[in-house]
């Protein structure tokens, strides 16, 4: 894992962390083949624009609000094959995508609370490992029904 010097160079790395993850939604979005799809990705891109506003703001301004709770995990995300985003994709292969990059931004949050002296920034990233694990949960749900319930 990358080192940090600062507060403000974790803060940048989160920043850009979802700022690639908005790109990558929207990429998805874009190569998707049917309007649901393309909804789907185009509303996960808000919400990493969503948490790059708040990342931005808790740099800019050093407040966030903070949340706790627990998030049910399917694990369906551990049992299926890791696939690269491609045309033509299949909605299938566009859920596993969407929930493997969903569980590596929950273990990033998580592995840098981890790392964190200081209180604040472990709730923080704690906060933001939260949120993602809620969107794996909804690729997790929408796999279930869409992918595993028609075979």
């Amino acid at each position: 894992m990358q080192e940090f010097n600062s507060i403000n160079e974790i803060l940048d790395f989160a920043i850009q962390n979802e700022q690639n993850a908005v790109d990558f939604y929207n990429e998805l979005a874009e190569i998707a083949r049917s309007e649901d799809m393309k909804s789907i990705f185009s509303q996960f891109a808000r919400e990493e624009m969503g948490h790059k506003a708040k990342l931005l703001k808790i740099k800019e301004e050093g407040i966030m609000t903070i949340i706790t709770e627990k998030v049910l995990d399917l694990k369906i995300s551990d049992f299926v094959v890791r696939t690269e985003a491609k045309e033509n994709m299949s909605y299938e292969e566009a859920l596993v995508l969407a929930m493997k990059r969903e569980k590596a931004a929950f273990r990033l949050y998580s592995k840098l609370s981890e790392k964190m002296d200081n209180a604040e920034l472990r709730s923080i990233f704690e906060s933001l490992a939260l949120e993602e694990s809620r969107h794996k949960l909804r690729f997790e749900v929408e796999y279930d029904e869409y992918v595993l319930r028609e075979n």
